[in-house]
């Protein structure tokens, strides 16, 4: 039982935190507070993020459209979210610091996917899924370099940057956030603001710790785009008429 306790509490604790909280009674390490808050954060990160994304893909499915959604800007930020899913997983970082880019890296090629369906493109939505999971087993599997995976991962900034830009300009030529859901935005902007600390404190990779900073400003942007067309009409989209003869 004693065992059973100890190996379900090392998820989140440390090994030196687990002997100071339980064994020697010390509740006031600072080194063990960061480090504990940090796997909390963590692990509370990935189980919300099972529902980030979902109010996203229940929004377009209800509505049957993928209105105000720059398709460009999904595929970018999937790049972005696959990219330091699998550096984190090769490098040997703690799943804390990066377990919920697997079910974001899901959710977003499901919007994907749902995009391309409700625009007519079915088949091609299909072997983009296919696609997709084939690339990131390539990546996780160790056919790829480790060095290929670090340029995947330094790229993420730019990356990250344009797709947002994409997207936030979009919304300001549609002026409104079309399908985008405000509750999606509101959790990538806290999650990213988080992941800032986690990654700080769990891996101490400059190039990891850049990308969630630079995440945060753009979800920050697209978070405050949510608030100013907040009460903005959506037009729906109109088909051009075929010309008579």
């Amino acid at each position: 039982m004693a065992e059973g306790f100890k190996s379900a509490a090392l998820v989140l604790f440390t090994e030196k935190c687990f002997e100071e909280y339980f064994e020697d009674l010390n509740f006031f390490d600072p080194e063990c507070f960061k480090s504990t808050l940090s796997r909390g954060l963590g692990i509370g990160i990935i189980a919300g993020s099972f529902l980030v994304k979902l109010p996203q893909i229940v929004k377009i499915s209800n509505n049957k459209s993928g209105q105000g959604i720059n398709i460009f800007s999904v595929l970018l930020d999937l790049f972005a979210i696959t990219a330091t899913v699998a550096y984190s997983f090769v490098n040997g970082f703690p799943f804390s610091s990066w377990g919920d880019g697997v079910s974001l890296g899901l959710q977003t090629a499901a919007i994907g996917a749902l995009v391309m369906h409700y625009n007519g493109a079915t088949q091609q939505a299909v072997a983009f899924v296919i696609g997709y999971l084939a690339i990131v087993y390539t990546l996780t599997s160790g056919l790829t370099s480790v060095n290929i995976l670090w340029s995947m991962q330094a790229v993420n900034v730019p990356i990250l940057l344009t797709s947002k830009v994409i997207q936030a300009y979009t919304n300001y030529r549609n002026g409104n956030t079309g399908q985008l859901s405000a509750a999606t935005s509101f959790m990538l902007f806290f999650g990213s603001l988080a992941r800032i600390f986690t990654s700080v404190q769990e891996t101490g990779d400059s190039i990891l710790i850049l990308t969630y900073v630079c995440s945060t400003a753009a979800n920050a942007l697209i978070l405050s785009q949510v608030l100013y067309y907040w009460n903005a009409i959506i037009k729906p989209a109109t088909k051009k008429s075929k010309k008579t003869k």
